[in-house]
């Protein structure tokens, strides 16, 4: 059966890390990549950087210095519209299309889920607060879609929801990404109609990360990670679920983004 493969990747700046690409699709091969924090406003978006790579098909939705998020493919793709400007604050968050792939096409989902900033209350930080409403609103939107199927949902939510997806649950409880009332949020979202594809492969009693801070220099001898990049798929397409790779040496690739890239292949 045909294999189809979907990388998500926060690249933290397409611009600054465009060449990154080329590494990615080298030890990856994907069919479609996703990214996040792509900091490009829209008329600015590389579109020759995907196409010298084989990847023509490209939607994006950006804006300057934050944010911005984009799909790049093999394969055709149609824009899908209707989603709900988050929170009213059109900050480029969330991006989909309809992938042609073999059997039919897939609804694509990729969002990048605000950080939250650093204190995990509401009152003493807005940024929190937007965090938890955007995982709240996502979840509505979600359920009123009930019945949905051949779907995937990727990107950097920015949540670790379980015990072991950071290095340590007891020191991280009371810290941005992995709060109870995130994790309760996420999973919530996740049960709209989800399955987590990457913890398919995984059991959920090992270790398992995507993300290590810039602050830690070596960061593999001290292995603080979190897992915030996720890729979840709807039941229909869980039995297809063939292969995943969580790239970790990206991690050590010159001017490399915190996160790794996540890539998920299924079986159509």
């Amino acid at each position: 059966m045909p294999a189809f493969r979907v990388a998500t990747w926060n690249i933290n700046s397409l611009r600054l890390r465009q060449t990154l690409l080329k590494e990615l699709v080298a030890a990856l091969d994907p069919d479609v990549i996703c990214l996040q924090e792509t900091k490009v406003p829209d008329p600015l978006f590389p579109v020759e950087a995907p196409e010298a790579l084989g990847y023509p098909h490209t939607v994006y939705r950006g804006m300057k210095g934050y944010n911005g998020v984009a799909i790049l493919s093999r394969l055709p793709l149609e824009l899908h519209e209707g989603a709900p400007d988050w929170c009213g604050k059109g900050d480029c968050r969330h991006i989909a299309a309809a992938v042609d792939t073999p059997g039919g096409p897939i609804e694509l989902h990729n969002f990048y889920v605000p950080a939250g900033g650093d204190v995990p209350d509401r009152g003493q930080n807005p940024k929190y607060g937007h965090k938890l409403d955007f995982v709240a609103e996502a979840r509505a939107w979600f359920a009123e879609r009930a019945g949905f199927a051949r779907s995937m949902l990727v990107g950097d939510l920015n949540i670790a929801p379980l015990e072991h997806d950071v290095w340590s649950h007891k020191q991280l409880l009371n810290v941005v990404s992995h709060t109870p009332p995130e994790t309760d949020g996420l999973l919530a979202w996740q049960d709209t109609g989800f399955v987590d594809a990457v913890r398919h492969f995984v059991p959920a009693d090992q270790k398992l990360y995507t993300w290590w801070s810039y602050r830690n220099r070596d960061w593999r001898a001290s292995d603080r990670g979190r897992r915030l990049d996720h890729v979840w798929v709807t039941p229909d397409l869980q039995g297809a679920l063939s292969r995943y790779v969580v790239l970790k040496d990206a991690r050590d690739w010159p001017q490399g983004s915190d996160h790794v890239p996540v890539c998920v292949e299924l079986s159509l």
